[in-house]
């Protein structure tokens, strides 16, 4: 009987530790989906990679020794460039209409500029005018700063 409860505490044990070292090994190199939502438009298709496949754009960052043979590397969150999403590069076929200088970009320490991601059309203020389009207004704002002080933003115009 004691033989019994013995094995049964022994097994149960066992099988935690086994959970538990499985829920401690780090994340592999391979394409792998972000626990919670770090951005509203994409997220479920975002994944962390240790390049930036091309047609992709990241949202953040993180330093991991997954992706090399020794020491730390960049860690990206991957995902397709979408209107509405905060992200560190601007994509082919997109603008942007607002910037945030922050970490969650940063490749080697220190602050980055992030981008929100616009779809071209008629009647958007953006900071880049892309091809396809003119521009019928100006202003001066903070909104498309990148290094600090005013710069321009454009109302598109489609021809």
């Amino acid at each position: 009987m004691i033989r019994s409860k013995l094995r049964t505490l022994l097994l149960g044990a066992g099988s935690a530790a086994v959970m538990l070292a499985t829920a401690l090994v780090p994340a592999t190199a391979s394409a792998s989906p972000v626990p919670g939502d770090r951005d509203a438009a994409g997220a479920a298709a975002g994944f962390w990679a240790c390049t930036v496949p091309p047609g992709y754009t990241f949202t953040s960052t993180q330093q991991t020794l997954n992706c090399g043979d020794s020491g730390f590397r960049t860690y990206y969150f991957v995902q397709p460039p979408a209107d509405g999403l905060w992200a560190c590069t601007v994509g082919d076929g997109f603008t942007y209409s607002s910037t945030q200088n922050t970490l969650d970009c940063s490749t080697g320490g220190g602050f980055r500029t992030k981008y929100l991601l616009r779809t071209p059309k008629t009647g958007l203020w953006a900071c880049t005018v892309p091809s396809g389009f003119t521009y019928t207004s100006t202003q001066s704002t903070l909104d498309c700063s990148t290094s600090g002080g005013f710069r321009t933003k454009y109302l598109l115009r489609a021809f």
